[in-house]
């Protein structure tokens, strides 16, 4: 009995598993995103800002970088919770990531508390993004069609 229900529960996942991953981090970009159209509520408004201002050297103003990438990562959202034009979403998704993590090299002293391995609160914010990264991946892996299939391993490893 334990068997077939793992059998069935596995089928499952494969069957719903990058769907699921898809939207958890369409809700994610969608609410992350939302909350920097209001200066003051997103906990990363700062440090994005600051990196905003070196990578763009300056030349935008904070009010309008806000604005563009809150609506850059809510359109992201929307995309993956939508699940259209994904290698377009992928390729937005990356690029943001890609600014994403750079404070990790643009600001070091706010990403470490003791360098390699000490993380402050941003840092750890900013290293989760290698699950984000990944699931991207994952996502990125199905847009022609593929997809995670439930298939048994070799008949040694299965004890009945």
């Amino acid at each position: 009995m334990f068997f077939e229900i793992d059998r069935r529960l596995t089928e499952w996942f494969a069957d719903n598993g990058v769907k699921l991953l898809r939207i958890s981090i369409g809700i994610i970009f969608v609410w992350f995103g939302g909350l920097k159209f209001f200066p003051g509520l997103s906990p990363a408004e700062g440090l994005a800002l600051s990196t905003i201002d070196v990578i763009t050297f300056g030349l935008m103003s904070h009010g309008v970088a806000l604005v563009l990438l809150a609506t850059l990562e809510v359109a992201i959202g929307i995309g993956l919770l939508a699940g259209r034009w994904m290698r377009f979403i992928l390729l937005l998704l990356i690029l943001q990531m890609i600014g994403t993590m750079s404070p990790v090299v643009l600001f070091p002293e706010i990403v470490f508390t003791q360098f390699p391995y000490g993380l402050t609160i941003e840092g750890q914010y900013i290293f989760k993004n290698f699950v984000v990264i990944s699931a991207a991946m994952v996502i990125g892996a199905t847009v022609r069609g593929g997809g995670l299939v439930a298939k048994p391993l070799a008949k040694k490893f299965r004890t009945t």
